[in-house]
């Protein structure tokens, strides 16, 4: 169980540590303002909603505007906080893990029922949106487990 514990830890600390950095700089541009971000981050996000079709980015539905939000302001500083949780074994990092994988598989669920059943997206921008709502799932376990954090 501490190996697994410990496997998990390490696939939740990549993700958060790239959510840390992502979050602000690229789901931000969705409901913040633009002339904040540099000309190649904006670039970098008009590809990616060309190149896989991903209509939330693009258009910017209401609820998707939402859930950047809950990500900006809850879901953000709690993987920051896990990153540095796990990296130092602090025992408190199952209870980030696990708001952040409550916080974070609600939002999936909205998201994944829009682009499935909308009939709008494509298989890809689905498999786009389906690792974070497994890695959702993964933090909720690790919060909910009584694992040890110390490396």
């Amino acid at each position: 169980m501490a190996f697994l514990c410990k496997v998990i830890d390490a696939v939740l600390f990549v993700f958060f540590l790239l959510i840390s950095v992502t979050a602000p700089l690229i789901d931000g541009q969705t409901c913040l303002p633009s002339h904040i971000f540099p000309p190649f981050l904006l670039e970098l996000k008009k590809w990616y909603s060309r190149e896989y079709g991903d209509y939330l980015i693009s258009e910017k539905p209401h609820f998707f505007v939402g859930v950047v939000w809950v990500e900006l302001l809850f879901q953000w500083p709690l993987a920051v906080a896990s990153v540095y949780g796990i990296a130092t074994g602090k025992p408190w990092v199952t209870t980030t893990c696990l708001m952040y994988g409550a916080s974070t598989l609600t939002s999936m669920v909205a998201i994944l029922a829009d682009i499935k059943f909308s009939g709008r997206a494509s298989d890809q921008l689905l498999m786009i949106y389906l690792p974070f709502f497994g890695v959702s799932i993964l933090a909720l376990f690790r919060g909910l487990s009584a694992g040890s954090t110390k490396s």
